[in-house]
């Protein structure tokens, strides 16, 4: 057990707290098409949880465009996706009450997410900057997910080690980072399947209270 305990929640934000990749999907199925193509369903579920030049390289890779420029395509569905994240999005079962829970608790919290610090600061229109002492954007770290970086800046930000910290995630990618740092973790499957990974998987944050974060912490430790 850490020395103290539960110190830190940390939050993915897309398919965890929000139910934005319906939108990052909307805005990908359109990008392949103006390249000519169709975005296959197996590559579309390989992107859930990279950062944006990882999921340009998969769609370039599944259209048979490899030549095409990354950060072009990056900039594209950043922009669409930023247009529709404006029109609001929708917390995801359990996501709102967790957060309200874990805030009014005193502990401290992050948003950890692959996504771009623009789209982060549409999207805390409908989650509440309020709701976080710090945050820890894709473009805003040297390495994105599933490298150990984004949630050790988490950490470090809050002040707390990384092994007082329980990560909400719900992405392969995303476990694979805040256990390579250190945390704990919950696994709630969006639209990708969590087999064999080394996080409590359950089925939605409606199964998460206080009492299962404090525990979680105890039983790393």
């Amino acid at each position: 057990m850490t020395e103290n305990g539960l110190a830190a929640v940390l939050f993915d934000m897309d398919g965890t707290l929000v139910d934005s990749e319906k939108v990052w999907d909307v805005g990908l199925r359109e990008l392949a098409a103006r390249y000519g193509g169709a975005l296959s369903d197996e590559a579309r579920l390989a992107m859930v949880g990279t950062d944006s030049l990882a999921t340009m390289k998969i769609l370039h890779a599944d259209l048979g465009q490899s030549w095409r420029d990354p950060i072009e395509g990056a900039d594209w569905l950043d922009a669409r996706v930023l247009g529709l994240f404006a029109g609001g999005l929708e917390w995801l079962p359990g996501a709102r009450e967790l957060v309200t829970a874990v805030r009014a608790s005193g502990l401290k919290t992050a948003l950890v997410t692959n996504t771009r610090r623009s789209l982060v600061d549409v999207a805390l229109d409908t989650l509440g900057a309020h709701n976080f002492d710090a945050l820890v954007c894709g473009d805003e770290v040297l390495r994105a997910k599933p490298d150990p970086a984004p949630y050790l800046a988490a950490a470090a930000a809050l002040g707390v080690d990384p092994t007082g910290c329980v990560a909400i995630e719900d992405s392969p990618a995303g476990v694979v980072s805040a256990r390579a740092a250190g945390c704990a973790v919950i696994a709630v499957p969006h639209d990708v399947a969590l087999v064999d990974v080394d996080a409590l998987v359950l089925a939605s944050l409606l199964e998460v209270d206080l009492p299962v974060l404090h525990r979680l912490v105890s039983d790393l430790g």
